[in-house]
Parts: structure tokens; sequence; C-alpha cells
């Protein structure tokens, strides 16, 4: 009784951290942002300041998922000594099915339910409540990290019902075979699943949580992609979507040098391949830079081209703008993408052809 009541208290401790995480911290991080004037879906922010501000909340961040990772070490390996042989325990549910006795077995349940409604729930005797209160311990535990990481992190903000759960299903198994390893508990395949059902109960609560609060717009967002979806899905390429991808650009030019000058010497950009028309004064030159292309179609003479307009994405902004002035290249001041409300320079390359950078 002593172990249970220890094992009920450590849960309710648990869990209220958890909560107060889950509803406080989107909270006032969404009331100090706005109050300092910082933007927080990436668009211009007010304070001049405002690139300081974001590094120190990111920092306060870090810290936070540090300590939980802390507690996380010091609960899975510190708090617990070494046995003298490795332990193994393979059987799913096991626990679960100990510390539960139900009359009927679990399908018989399932029909008394249709038969009796919520009466069937008498049938049902906790045996060993201590183990279900390990059970409802090993969910909670990553219910913080499947949070974080997309909290923290875009690259699980980017495949948010996928990566966080994945993360987690990786980083338990690495546990339980750390715990095999230092004879520190179990490797229990148990844990594994408990631990990847909290991962995914955490990333279901930073979509419905922490992104509801700290997005203001996100029903009118939500609205404009389930209506996009249900009239895409008898599009063409909608099947097709997630393996597609927009890699090559194409611009015109006059003068070959020109664009080797400021896209290859300036910018950075490498020269993958060139073609030279044996009946055409013209060049045709493959230009790369990380996973993006561009295609430049040079005439070599004079000649009328019509506007032309590139964008390029980068992480953050402000180190591009300095790099570029730092070479000479005359960029306009930070502004505001219209369509996204994204942070984006202007700059202007050979043949007038205008350059958007945005920050995503």
């Amino acid at each position: 009784m002593t172990a249970f009541a220890n094992s009920l208290s450590t849960n309710l401790t648990v869990t209220a951290l958890v909560l107060l995480m889950v509803f406080l911290m989107p909270w006032a991080d969404r009331k100090i942002c706005k109050k300092l004037g910082i933007n927080l879906q990436g668009g211009v922010s007010s304070n001049p300041k405002a690139e300081t501000l974001l590094r120190t909340r990111q920092g306060v961040l870090y810290a936070v998922f540090g300590v939980y990772l802390l507690a996380v070490a010091y609960i899975v390996f510190f708090s617990r000594s070494a046995t003298e042989d490795y332990q193994v325990h393979t059987a799913l549910f096991s626990d679960l099915q100990n510390a539960v006795r139900i009359d009927y077995g679990f399908l018989g349940f399932i029909g008394a339910l249709f038969t009796e409604g919520f009466s069937a729930f008498s049938h049902i005797e906790v045996v060993k409540a201590e183990d279900i209160a390990q059970v409802y311990m090993n969910i909670m535990l990553f219910v913080p990290m499947g949070y974080l990481l997309p909290y923290l992190f875009a690259w699980f903000r980017n495949r948010v019902r996928f990566r966080p759960a994945a993360a987690c299903f990786v980083l338990s198994l690495a546990t339980e075979n750390l715990q095999l390893i230092f004879r520190r508990g179990f490797y229990d395949m148990d844990d594994l699943v408990s631990n990847t059902a909290g991962g995914i109960i955490g990333q279901f609560l930073f979509i419905s949580v922490a992104y509801v609060v700290t997005h203001p717009d996100w029903r009118r967002e939500v609205k404009a992609y389930r209506r996009w979806k249900r009239n895409a899905k008898t599009r063409t390429l909608y099947p097709f979507a997630r393996r597609m991808g927009l890699t090559r650009a194409t611009i015109l030019a006059a003068n070959e040098e020109e664009i080797w000058d400021f896209y290859i010497m300036k910018l950075g950009f490498r020269l993958v391949k060139q073609i030279v028309p044996l009946d055409s004064p013209g060049t045709d030159m493959l230009l790369q830079m990380g996973r993006m292309q561009m295609e430049v179609r040079c005439a070599n003479r004079e000649t009328s081209l019509p506007p032309q307009m590139l964008t390029l994405t980068v992480r953050r902004l402000k180190p591009v703008v300095r790099r570029l002035r730092e070479n000479g290249i005359p960029v306009g001041e930070i502004g505001q993408d219209v369509y996204t409300g994204l942070r984006c320079v202007r700059l202007e390359g050979p043949d007038k052809v205008q350059i958007l950078v945005i920050e995503q």
C-alpha cells in the first residue's frame, strides 16, 4: 500500500508539472513576446532588439528542455542501482494483465458493455495498482518529449504528425538498450510502447494547444487547408504531392560574364554544367547551391528581356543580409512577405532580375 501511495503521489506530481508546461508555457510565451514586440510567426518584429530577444527566448527553451532531459536521465538510470543479471521483459502488456482481473475476460467485458452498460465495469478488479501507476508514469515521462521537440525545432514542426513520435520511439529504444547494457532496470517492451504513446500524446498536445495559442490565425489556416484538401483530392497531381518538389528555376540573361560574376563569384553558386550550342551565340548554364538548381539561358547579345523574379529561402535572414552587404551587394531593408507574413529582403541581380530572400 505504501508503494502504491508513493507511486500515486509521484504520478500526480509529474502530471501536474506536465499540464503546467503544456498549458502555461505557450500562453506565457505568447504574452511575453507580444509585450516585447516579438513576432512568433516569423514576420517583422516591432522591437529593434528582436534578434537578441529571440535568441534569449530560444536559450530559455533549451534550458527547459535540458532540465527535462536531466530529470529523465535521473529517473531512468541514476535513481536505480545496477543488478547482477541482465533482465529482459518482452511480453507485451503482461503487467497490465496481471494488475487487472476481469471476470469474463477482455472480450467478455466488451460484450458485457453492450448488454449491461456501465455496470459492466463492476466486473473489473484492480489487483496491483502500482503496476498501472508504473505504466502511467512511462507514458507521462515522454509526453514532454513529444511536446517540446516540435516546440523547439523547426525540423520536427515540418512533419509534426510523424517525426516527434518517431523520435520518441528511437529514444525509448536507445534507453531500453542502455538499461540492458548497464543492467539498470528491465529491457521492457511495455516501456517502449508506453513511451511512444506518451510521445504521440505530446505531439497531439502541441498541435491542439501550443500551436493554437501561439498562432492566433489558426482557424483561418485550418479552414483554408481543409477546403484545399477537399478539392485537391480530385486533382491530377495530389496523390503524388508528397514525393514531388520544385528544385529548379530558369532565368534568361543577356551577358554570360555578368552571370558568372554575380551568381558564381559573389553569391556562391556552383557551375554544374555548361552547354554551348553550335548554331547559336548563346550559352546555357546549370548552377547549383544545396538542393536548388538554377538554369540560366544567356543570349550573349543585346536583347530585351521580360521582368523576372527569383525566390530563395534561408533559415536565418539577418546573417545573410550582413554577408551580402559585406560583399558589396546592395540589398534593401528587411521587410515582410505579403503572402506568408515572413521576413524577407529584396536585391537586384543582372538583367534586373528581382531576387527575393525569405526567412523560413
